[in-house]
Order: C-alpha cells, then sequence, then structure tokens
C-alpha cells in the first residue's frame, strides 16, 4: 500500500454517487498510483467493478481506519473536519487533501451553499484532478429481465423527513398502470412493509422489487426504467448516473445542494420549500415542503418524460475520462 491514495468518502449509496465525480479527478491528479476507498463494503465494491476505484477499505463512518501503508496521500470527500480529517491524519500521509480547518490549514476554504458534487470537485480540482458533473455517469447494462418502458416509484428514504405519505404513491401506482404502464416498487429489506402499504392503496397489479436487489442489481433495474420516481434518496443518483429520466421530491434538502447536476433535461425536480429555511433532512415527521406536492404534481411531471422518445447514446455508457 506504498504510494497509494487514500479516498474517505465512508457514506451512504446517494453519497457515495455524488462524490464519483471527484474518484475521478483524485484518479487524474495521481494516474500511476492506486485508488482505495475507505467505505462501505457494497457500494464500494460495485464501484470497483465499475473502475471508478481499484481497492475498497471497508469502513464504517468516522470509525478508525485498518491502514498500514506508508508514503500515501489521502484525500477527505467525507465532510469538513477536524474529525475526518483526524481520521485521516492518523494514517500518517504524505499529503492530506482536505478542506481548510484550524488544524490543516491547507486547503480550499468550505462553502456551506454549494452543491455537494461541485463541493468534491472542487477541492480535488484544486489538488491537481480536474474533474466536473459531466464525470458522474456510469457505464451500466440495463436489467433483461424488467419489462421494457417499466416506471420505477422508490417510495422509501432514511428518514421520515423525506418520506411522501404512502396513500400518494398509491395513487401515483394506480394512475401508471390504469395509463398502461408496468410499475415496479424498489427498497430495502427493511421497505418491504411500506411498499406493500403502497400496493394496498394501489389497488392494482404492481410488481415489488423491494429486499431483492443488492447495489449493482438496483442500478441495472433503474438503467432499464422508462421512468424514475422517487424522493431525495440514493436512487435519484443512481437515475442521474445512469441517465434514467426521473421525478424527484424535494423536501427538506433544496435540490440546489443535492439535485441532479448533470443532464437536467432529463430530471424533474418538484419543491416547495424555502431555499432559506431548509428543514431537517434527518427529522422523523414528513416535512412540510415534500407535504406539499401533490399527486397531480407527480403525475404532470412525468406526462412529458413518458412520452419523449429515448434517445440511443443518451444512457449509461457516457462515461468521461477515466
Amino acid at each position: 500500500m506504498t504510494g497509494d491514495v487514500l479516498v474517505l468518502r465512508a457514506l451512504g449509496l446517494g453519497d457515495a454517487l455524488t462524490g464519483v465525480a471527484a474518484l475521478r479527478g483524485v484518479r487524474r491528479a495521481w494516474p500511476d498510483r492506486r485508488l482505495r476507498l475507505a467505505g462501505p463494503a457494497a457500494t464500494g465494491s460495485w464501484l470497483r467493478a465499475l473502475g471508478v476505484v481499484d481497492e475498497v477499505l471497508v469502513t464504517d463512518g468516522l470509525s478508525p481506519l485498518d491502514w498500514h501503508g506508508t508514503g500515501h496521500v489521502a484525500v477527505n470527500l467525507h465532510g469538513r473536519g477536524p474529525q475526518s480529517h483526524a481520521a485521516l491524519a492518523a494514517t500518517r500521509p504524505e499529503r492530506l487533501v482536505a478542506y481548510a480547518t484550524l488544524e490543516h490549514a491547507d486547503g480550499p476554504a468550505w462553502r456551506a451553499d454549494e452543491h455537494e458534487v461541485a463541493r468534491w470537485c472542487r477541492l480535488v480540482t484544486a489538488a491537481g484532478g480536474p474533474c466536473d458533473a459531466a464525470d458522474l455517469r456510469l457505464p451500466v447494462a440495463p436489467d433483461t429481465t424488467t419489462a421494457p418502458g417499466t416506471v420505477l416509484l422508490h417510495p422509501g428514504a432514511a428518514s421520515g423527513s423525506r418520506r411522501w405519505p404512502a396513500d400518494r404513491w398509491g395513487a401515483v401506482a394506480r394512475a401508471l398502470v390504469d395509463a398502461g404502464h408496468d410499475v415496479s416498487l424498489t427498497g430495502g429489506p427493511t421497505e418491504r412493509d411500506l411498499c406493500a402499504t403502497v400496493v394496498r392503496h394501489a389497488a392494482r397489479p404492481v410488481r415489488v422489487l423491494a429486499g431483492t436487489l443488492d447495489v449493482p442489481g438496483l442500478a441495472a433495474v433503474v438503467a432499464s426504467a422508462r421512468l424514475v420516481v422517487c424522493g431525495d434518496t440514493g436512487v435519484a443518483h443512481v437515475a442521474t448516473a445512469v441517465g434514467a429520466p426521473s421525478v424527484l421530491l424535494f423536501g427538506p434538502t433544496p435540490p440546489r445542494w443535492w439535485g441532479p447536476a448533470v443532464d437536467v433535461d432529463r430530471h424533474v425536480v418538484l419543491w416547495h420549500g424555502d431555499p432559506a429555511r431548509p428543514g431537517d433532512p434527518h427529522g422523523t415527521a414528513v416535512d412540510a415542503a415534500l407535504a406539499a406536492i401533490t399527486v397531480d404534481e407527480v403525475l404532470a411531471a412525468a406526462a412529458p418524460l413518458l412520452a419523449a422518445p429515448v434517445e440511443p447514446g443518451r444512457r449509461a455508457g457516457l462515461r468521461v475520462g477515466p
């Protein structure tokens, strides 16, 4: 592990995908070094299989890093510090690339009001690795078992404040099925009951994939979808990465921080919040900005995307650079 580049981004799926562009910038800055990602096993292994990183150091949050290398460069794509800085500094790198703090003055200044993709691209570009939002795309082959034209609904989210009500998801599913579309629900193993509730409200034949897909499988299903409808969650970033059209229901976090950063013509963002007063993304009750989005709005946003032809070459595989 001598002379490698160790990158810390031990966060969830959506966070990992917003860091892909910066990871490609890291590759450009140090093309002759192996790129090792300190992060979760499932997402990290998928990014390794896609060639975005070379190795994965399985890491949970800011747990001490099990690192024994020397002469390496450490890159903090996890946070502003100081805790994440300290976790990397403990590995004794020859250079730490990170935002400036009192303890680490050698870095750009952190900006609170900045898109997550732009934030990390700015850090890595300043370190000599040019990158931008075009580097977010991932070459994911569509799932061959999914019916052509399937609409994916993803009703879950990590916190209650980002979960649109299940009865509204059911109403959207019912309207889409009645319009002739195949509809599938995605979610993690803990979201099976939520998806079952959505199906009951839909009262229509809807395929439930919750708990059946690993990360590569989820990405393949999203890549094959005619449309993805979801909240501000990891699946939204998968849709951006693979070029699947999407309708995104935002609240409590403003889309200017976490919305689509590339191919914006392919994604419709619904948002009724106050940019100056974002809500709590970790709250337990549905956020008022998200609750303000209606079923009719979602269906109206979906209609032109479903009517538009799928343009050859505009889906996954349009990776820019290494």
